[in-house]
């Protein structure tokens, strides 16, 4: 079963709601760790790594299934592509969006800057956080005697934050423009575990007339690379030892690339009513996964949005992806897709979008609410203190 969101955090959401509170069974915190450990002690290159920076910013592209690496033209390109940037001509754009997943449990957080350098190079920065506060640790719940002391439960927090430094420009080349974020990941587990990573993204775009754009996003293309340590204390790892696990060990984990392709094609109705489609594929170098292409060692995801506006007013989105092959109960296989729809409003600089989307697997996890906002501001220096105006 393929999930969007498949992280540590994840787990230990799984086993908050599979707990046993026995004597032989794991604690929260044990399982949690034994998974975090395992993700790369056992293959430096898992599957999932640093999987909460494929969840997407901006409900705007949430809407439309995150089919927007070849369109996109805001502030949030900094995280879509890069390359985008360059599209930004107000003195400063924001974006902001909090969401949060699985009944409230998971916050999801981002925050964008962009700011053109000159006329023709842009630098953006990235924030985004996703994170599970107020996790039980029970790992001193029953004491060597047997007896249960709900007094000595803790809770802690565990966080995936991620800061993206990017830089676009444009090329030589009429209507092509390329990019590129250095990006910065830290990874915690209270203070049990903790890991800092380092990588690369680069893109690039293309302006074909004025009715196509293609986009190429290169996620992670200097592979990403984690630094895993871990803190135990010696009863801990006496509890790790009494329930069978291994005790986790310092260690590398490996993002590997993904190269996302896109198309876009936007065309004017009538006056300022226009329609705009994009198709994108994921192409995950990481081996075969449950996705609509299964093959190895590329497995490739389509996804698709379709858009209907009035200038920079109103809009209207929907799309549909994560197709993912499921097994039935007679061992038969079914195929699933996710669809989503959205809609953004603008005014005098600022642009209110939403989505209601699915974080996750579409059979089983619940729709989301998504809102998040992008503020267009003037230079103060200009001597006009109102906010840019959509034309």
């Amino acid at each position: 079963m393929k999930y969007e969101v498949i992280l540590s955090i994840e787990f230990y959401l799984l086993n908050l709601l599979k707990l046993d509170m026995n004597k032989s069974g794991l604690s929260l915190l044990t399982a949690a760790l034994v998974f975090a450990a395992t993700s790369f002690a056992q293959d430096i290159a898992p599957k999932y790594s640093n999987e909460f920076l494929s969840i997407g910013v901006g409900a705007d592209a949430l809407g439309m299934s995150n089919a927007v690496v070849a369109g996109v033209d805001d502030v949030t390109a900094g995280y879509w592509n890069p390359a985008g940037l360059t599209e930004v001509k107000d003195f400063l754009q924001i974006g902001a969006m909090h969401s949060e997943y699985f009944a409230g449990i998971a916050k999801y957080d981002y925050l964008g800057l962009a700011k053109p350098l000159d006329d023709k190079s842009t630098a953006g920065f990235t924030f985004i956080r996703f994170g599970v506060d107020d996790i039980p640790n029970t790992t001193q719940l029953i004491d060597a005697s047997g007896n249960i002391d709900y007094d000595k439960i803790t809770t802690f927090s565990a966080g995936d934050y991620a800061f993206l430094f990017s830089y676009a420009r444009k090329l030589p080349v009429k209507g092509l423009t390329g990019g590129a974020n250095f990006k910065v990941v830290y990874r915690h587990v209270g203070d049990f575990a903790r890991s800092w990573g380092f990588g690369l993204d680069a893109g690039l775009k293309y302006q074909l007339g004025e009715k196509w754009k293609f986009g190429a996003l290169f996620r992670d293309v200097s592979s990403t690379f984690n630094a895993w340590s871990f803190s135990l204390d010696d009863q801990m790892i006496e509890t790790f030892q009494l329930t069978g696990n291994e005790i986790p060990q310092n260690g590398l984990e490996v993002t590997l690339p993904k190269i996302i392709l896109g198309a876009q094609f936007k065309s004017k109705l009538y006056k300022e009513l226009y329609v705009k489609t994009e198709l994108d594929l994921d192409l995950n170098t990481d081996g075969r996964r449950n996705v609509l292409i299964r093959t190895a060692p590329i497995s490739i995801d389509p996804h698709f949005g379709l858009a209907f506006g009035y200038g920079k007013w109103v809009t209207i989105r929907g799309g549909i992806g994560n197709f993912t092959f499921i097994k039935n109960s007679d061992l038969t296989e079914s195929l699933t897709v996710q669809p989503n729809i959205g809609i953004g409003v603008g005014f005098k600089g600022i642009n209110i979008d939403y989505a209601f989307t699915d974080i996750g697997d579409a059979s089983v996890a619940l729709y989301s609410h998504v809102f998040s906002l992008r503020f267009k501001l003037s230079d103060p220096r200009s001597g006009d203190k109102k906010p840019s105006v959509d034309e």
